[in-house]
């Protein structure tokens, strides 16, 4: 009997550890469909409002349980010298890793070429979620990134404090 039920112990480890691998990689994310306009935006120094960017070659996922599973990769035509005088610069931008099976995305490639200077990072919008900013990178060669991650006011309302000086209110619930 104490053999059967290590076995069946196992099994459901295993089985189980099986599911959560699966949901935390495959189960929630879904692909977007690209509209061809708007895909790929940001946010103009100008107006401080996103803006449409000229891009090719979309791909992107993003899944409900969380803001900050989006990611997408795209193509672009803009040179570095446009878009440094025409939008707003991401300081602190950092990719997430995404799952392996969405190959476009490399948190590791994009955070490098931001290190050494091959790639930009600029801010798509702001609060696109509360406490969530979206953000694009595009590479010296015409590669882009985008990713959502937790801006300054979210970490700390997300913290259960209250928001900072500058930040919007939190909507109700948090």
């Amino acid at each position: 009997m104490g053999k059967f039920l290590a076995v069946l112990i196992a099994i459901c480890a295993i089985g189980g550890g099986g599911l959560l691998y699966y949901q935390q990689v495959y189960a929630y994310y879904h692909e977007i469909t690209p509209n061809g306009t708007d895909d790929v935006q940001i946010t103009s120094q100008v107006t401080g409002m996103p803006e449409s960017v000229p891009y090719d070659a979309f791909q992107a996922i993003d899944a409900e349980s969380s803001p900050i599973r989006y990611r997408a990769c795209f193509t672009t035509r803009l040179d570095h010298a446009t878009l440094t005088d025409s939008y707003v610069p991401a300081t602190d931008a950092v990719p997430l890793v995404g799952p392996k099976w969405f190959d476009c995305f490399d948190a590791k490639e994009v955070g490098k070429a931001l290190e050494d200077g091959a790639a930009q990072a600029f801010v798509a919008q702001e609060n696109i979620h509360y406490g969530i900013d979206r953000i694009v990178a595009i590479h010296t060669d015409g590669r882009g990134w985008a990713w959502n991650q937790i801006n300054r006011c979210g970490e700390v309302v997300f913290d259960g404090q209250p928001a900072p000086d500058g930040c919007p209110p939190p909507p109700q619930g948090y």
